[in-house]
């Protein structure tokens, strides 16, 4: 055992007959479960009915031996009391010797805007803002989306360098509605980045969700497809106002339909739900689930390992969280959908677009009729890209690492 294991291993000292220095705690009865946390440090636990009341007892300032008493004089059952504080211990609930007790903690930033955000007033502008663009694409078919409006010039490097850079503010915009949604409530948030497949995205970390009633947990969720959506629309708009005299668009206006087809393409990939994406967790969090991505891809595996004869390899189903179980049964058919989603958008968009501009590219450099201006243009292009995938490289082996780091320190804890 090493030095580390030891004090992990190690007891909490504690006085049974004085109350416990615990942190100020936040709870939320959810069903069958309590979840209970640190919203200062945004660390929480799901507890039982009747463990949350025995943390309760404590909060209240009953010692530990008068709270394992209570416990079994109402539930007719003993309690591992040193179990309990342990895990306490572990969710850093509680305080450490001298350690006096959190100040009032100032005022969440911009939780006033965000309150503002998604008002009445400004939920009708939002209607307004998407009404407008539908109603304009249907009177005019040429503002309806299609992946030929990427090819708003005839410079690949001009397309991809301006998608790309414009795709910056407006994924900032995505995670500033998530975290602004949150800051209405109160919630602190975190910005990472992150990969999907084979899509680099960034990540708002809202944790103090789980210890918000669920109702008020949807609008954070999807605030940022909203966000897209309200971009796509004034994008829409936008391209329709800045027509030219005879009525065709101007290249301001192809700029904006070719920036409004990339964030359709993101709004269509929410559906790839294997990836974990917002409509996942919006689906997860409506049902009440708790990881019904792991256990929905194990009940995938165990029905094609029991169609191969493979029952060495089924999983344990006793682990499975019973919502997650009851859940998964329909939900795993929802993942399958997820990757002909992923399958039919790549086919039907990211394909042709790739298949044109490399076919472009590759006829610059062998036709022999191009000016230097389109030369400089495609091998500026060509190595836009290849950094493109050399970072999405990087991070797929990065992530595979950090995996692998992880999985031998679990054994070696184990």
């Amino acid at each position: 055992m090493t030095d580390a294991e030891a004090v992990q291993d190690a007891p909490i000292a504690y006085d049974p007959d004085a109350p416990l220095p615990l942190h100020p705690l936040v709870h939320l009865a959810d069903g069958e479960e309590v979840t209970v946390g640190r919203p200062d440090i945004d660390s929480y636990g799901i507890f039982p009915p009747d463990g949350a009341e025995l943390l309760r007892r404590l909060e209240e300032g009953m010692t530990p031996r008068d709270a394992a008493a209570w416990y079994a004089a109402t539930y007719r059952e003993n309690v591992d009391i040193d179990d309990v504080i342990a895990a306490l211990g572990e969710l850093d609930f509680l305080r450490a010797g001298g350690e006096s007790a959190p100040e009032p903690s100032a005022p969440l930033r911009w939780r006033r805007f965000g309150t503002a955000l998604f008002s009445p007033p400004a939920w009708i502008l939002y209607g307004l803002l998407i009404t407008w663009a539908l109603v304009a694409a249907v009177r005019a078919p040429d503002l309806v989306p299609r992946y030929g409006n990427i090819f708003f010039t005839e410079y690949y490097t001009v397309i991809e360098v301006t998608l790309f850079v414009a795709a910056v503010p407006q994924l900032l915009l995505h995670e500033a509605f998530h975290a602004l949604a949150g800051r209405r409530l109160g919630l602190r948030s975190r910005l990472r980045i992150g990969r999907r497949l084979y899509f680099i995205v960034l990540e708002t970390s809202l944790d103090g969700l789980v210890a918000v009633p669920r109702r008020k947990r949807y609008l954070p969720i999807v605030a940022g497809m909203l966000a897209d959506l309200l971009v796509m629309a004034a994008l829409t708009v936008a391209a329709d106002l800045t027509r030219e005299p005879g009525g065709g668009l101007s290249f301001a206006g192809r700029f904006c339909l070719a920036f409004a087809f990339a964030i359709l393409l993101r709004i269509i990939w929410q559906f790839s739900l294997y990836l974990r994406t917002d409509l996942y967790v919006l689906v997860s969090t409506a049902l009440g689930c708790v990881d019904l991505h792991t256990t929905a891809k194990q009940m995938l595996a165990d029905r094609v390992n029991r169609v191969l004869g493979r029952r060495d390899r089924l999983h344990d189903e006793s682990r499975w969280h019973p919502v997650d179980r009851r859940v998964a049964r329909w939900y795993s058919w929802l993942i399958v959908a997820g990757y002909t989603v992923s399958l039919a958008t790549f086919l039907a968009a990211v394909l042709p677009l790739t298949y044109q501009m490399f076919a472009g590219v590759l006829g610059r450099f062998t036709g022999g009729g191009a000016t230097w201006a389109e030369l400089l243009d495609s091998a500026v292009f060509t190595g836009f890209v290849a950094v493109q995938l050399a970072v999405l490289a990087w991070m797929t082996v990065r992530d595979r690492l950090r995996r692998r780091r992880e999985a031998r320190l679990h054994h070696v804890i184990a």
